[in-house]
């Protein structure tokens, strides 16, 4: 072995564990910050969460700030990536529509309703006033980006005749809402299990309501079938 491959061989351990390093700072911080709140979280908190020292959170991500503002968006972001997955089993055939739809639903709940993304989501409306760039950011790399696949997905279907859609952007918030928005009460924002029957209650019920609002004759006749 040259001296090249000797340095370039070692490079890789050595940037493995900054990455290993990094990962645990960022998951410390998001457990820290929504035990206690921005405020009351420090870093020599989240030092402490993560099993390194102070100046290591300032050498890999600044300021308690800075931290908070990486966290947010990071979580996000990986957040989004799975929801975004879901939509691979997003249904394209006509008699598969309703159960094709509550099994992207429940898989949804289940990204939603994940400890880090209720995290995130606590945090993010709780210091909405103080960071109101970062609440537009973390929007942006997360439920934006996921709405507006999902809107070309239920866009697709109506141009084929399966739905009934105007307004794909719209309908894809509708639904949604119809599958989600009942859930953060019922598990006081994150805080307490949901019940698996209650929650399939919910999907099954919200997938009816958006199928009847915008199903087609033919499916409002399976339907009632």
């Amino acid at each position: 072995m040259n001296v090249g491959e000797s340095e370039k061989t070692a490079a890789v351990p050595a940037e493995r564990g900054r990455m290993d390093k990094r990962r645990a700072i960022v998951d410390a911080a998001l457990r820290v910050f929504a035990r206690v709140g921005y405020t009351q979280a420090s870093l020599d908190m989240i030092a402490t969460e993560a099993g390194v020292s102070k100046p290591t959170i300032y050498n890999h991500l600044g300021s308690k700030e800075n931290l908070f503002r990486h966290v947010m968006t990071e979580t996000a972001a990986g957040s989004n990536a799975k929801t975004l997955h879901v939509l691979q089993d997003f249904p394209t055939d006509p008699e598969g529509l309703r159960p094709g739809l509550q099994d992207v639903a429940h898989k949804l709940v289940d990204c939603y309703c994940d400890e880090r993304s209720e995290a995130v989501r606590r945090l993010l409306y709780a210091e909405a006033v103080r960071f109101p760039d970062l609440f537009d950011a973390v929007r942006a790399s997360g439920p934006d980006q996921f709405t507006e696949a999902l809107a070309g997905r239920l866009a697709r279907l109506s141009n084929a005749g399966h739905l009934r859609i105007e307004d794909p952007v719209r309908a894809a918030n509708q639904f949604i809402a119809l599958i989600y928005d009942e859930l953060p009460g019922m598990s006081a924002l994150g805080t307490r299990p949901l019940d698996p029957e209650q929650v399939t209650e919910v999907v099954t019920a919200g997938v009816e309501t958006f199928l009847r609002a915008f199903g087609t004759g033919t499916d409002e006749e399976r339907v009632s079938d």
